[in-house]
């Protein structure tokens, strides 16, 4: 008999970056190596457990902008050169360490798996990671969430609520694009929840949405179960809070299972290590050394200096014993809870997708290893959140705390003296554009050149509103990482969108100009206008 279930979740996003005015740019790598790290390692397990009849269950959000990228022509043609690069690199990395034994294994082990990640990516995928997404959700075997339409920081968007309900709204028609269907629950961006969402969300026909531990501890009354059971809110909408407990096992810089001296070193790339010469057709045409992908070393233990060659078997080897070691906590913690619960309990368990794979380069290993022990389990059961809640249907109504998954829990991240300048341009753009769409949502019907002009002219100001929009660019100015192009990103869209408005509203639209944005900031190709005007349904 099952005893509890443990529920998986990984958050997959990234912002819409995409730079046709340039041959090569270094945050659209950010999409590449996401690709090769992440999305296809780990769709590659999914496929391996299949063929295995291993049983598994993963609740993935993708959200819209990742969606929008995944699919965009240009950027899978530049994926496409991005991965031939890291064969014919790995190729002579081959020729030069020929007589190198230690390192020439770790070089062979990067051509083999490069070329798997090719082969797989024209093959199953048909050249859309997509392709994999939808093939194991209409198996039932993964659950896909959605998002904000564009990451937006919702708690401090909500000062014009039309932002809300777009990021929403827009979200749920991008999902219902990508996968046939309507989206039965969403990752909020950050985890950030504040009072009256969940009226949204249940507009939408969101049924679940995820919350950080504390946004459900310091809800009211207090949740019975704790984080172990989901709670609906006042609006009928379940939410499903994070289990501390198994987060800290891979999450913690301290004791999570990544920082094991075995695994792959993250920071040690052939990129910083080699001649210049020799590496500089690989990195940045500019000569700024960039991460390649190729490492060889392991992170060898606390202070020391000298990095020792990464072994792949035993980093593998390791990933078995750490998801035994996983699975057998998670099978005391429920035993011990079930105890005293009128039901089974479910252990939630969210991460970042990034993080296995790219960060954490034997992740997907560590967790094909978990579900391999889990599938042969009488005691645990994986599960998504609707299969959860149809076995158990009635649960506590709670009003949940306002929270995030940020540093210190709540909005500050994204909300500080670094950053606060964004939101003055936000709320007057989203002010405006509503506006806008009031006043020409039927004015502009008839068909003429004219008014062509002007519906795409509005289509764009709404792109431009929400690229603006999404929390990473106030997020990285916090975390004083690409702090430059974040602050520069935030700022051209706040532009683009006033030097359109001027033109619409003066001297006309300048087409060129908007045939520009149209094509570099192409995100929701199907956008109307109307979706921010007061009637729109």
């Amino acid at each position: 008999m099952i005893k509890g279930y443990w529920m998986p979740v990984l958050h997959s996003h990234l912002p819409f970056v995409k730079h046709p005015e340039y041959d090569y740019f270094l945050e659209e790598h950010w999409l590449y190596e996401a690709i090769s790290e992440t999305y296809i390692p780990l769709l590659m397990a999914m496929n391996r457990m299949v063929e295995e009849k291993i049983e598994f269950r993963l609740t993935l959000s993708v959200t819209p902008p990742l969606a929008e990228m995944l699919s965009d022509p240009y950027l899978i043609e530049q994926f496409k050169k991005y991965l031939n690069r890291l064969i014919e690199l790995s190729k002579k990395e081959c020729l030069r360490l020929s007589s190198d034994r230690e390192n020439l294994k770790v070089a062979e082990f990067y051509l083999n798996r490069f070329e798997k990640i090719k082969s797989f990516f024209e093959g199953f995928l048909n050249n859309n990671v997509l392709n994999g997404y939808r093939f194991f959700y209409e198996q039932g075997l993964i659950d896909i969430i959605t998002c904000g339409a564009t990451h937006g920081f919702l708690p401090v968007l909500r000062v014009n609520k039309k932002a809300v309900e777009v990021q929403i709204e827009l979200a749920a028609e991008t999902h219902k694009k990508y996968f046939n269907k309507a989206p039965e629950g969403i990752w909020l961006p950050e985890c950030a929840y504040y009072e009256g969402i969940d009226e949204i969300l249940k507009k939408n026909d969101i049924k679940y949405f995820f919350l950080d531990s504390h946004g459900l501890m310091n809800g009211a009354p207090t949740p019975k179960h704790g984080v172990y059971a989901p709670i609906y809110t006042i609006n009928g909408v379940a939410a499903f809070a994070r289990d501390p407990e198994s987060s800290r096992q891979v999450w913690s810089s301290k004791a999570g299972y990544p920082g094991d001296p075995v695994y792959r070193d993250f920071y040690r790339d052939i990129g910083f290590d080699l001649d210049f010469e020799y590496i500089k057709p690989y990195i940045s045409p500019d000569g700024k050394r960039v991460y390649t992908g190729l490492k060889y070393y392991k992170i060898t233990g606390d202070g020391t200096e000298a990095k020792q060659i990464y072994d792949p078997e035993v980093a593998h080897a390791k990933t078995k014993s750490h998801a035994w070691h996983f699975y057998t906590e998670r099978i005391k913690q429920i035993e011990m809870l079930s105890g005293s619960m009128d039901r089974p309990p479910v252990v939630v368990s969210p991460y970042d997708a990034e993080l296995f794979g790219h960060w954490w380069f034997e992740g997907p290993e560590f967790l094909y290893n978990i579900f391999r022990e889990t599938s042969q389990s009488d005691s645990i059961k994986p599960v998504t959140p609707m299969e959860y809640l149809g076995v158990h249907p009635s649960n506590q109504v709670i009003a949940p705390s306002p929270s995030s998954w940020g540093e210190d829990g709540y909005y500050t991240v994204w909300l500080n003296e670094g950053n606060d300048w964004i939101y003055r341009h936000l709320h007057y753009m989203a002010d405006t554009l509503e506006k806008l769409a009031n006043e020409y949502k039927h004015s502009l019907d008839e068909d003429s050149v004219s008014n062509s002009i002007k519906r795409r002219a509005l289509n764009q100001l709404s792109r431009e509103l929400l690229l603006a929009q999404s929390s990473d660019w106030a997020f990285l100015v916090t975390q004083e990482t690409a702090v430059e192009y974040s602050t520069k990103r935030t700022k051209e869209h706040i532009s683009n969108f006033n030097r359109l408005l001027r033109d619409f509203l003066s001297t006309g639209v300048d087409e060129k100009f908007l045939e520009w944005l149209e094509y570099k900031n192409s995100i929701f190709e199907d956008i109307d206008f109307k979706i921010y005007s007061s009637e729109y349904v």
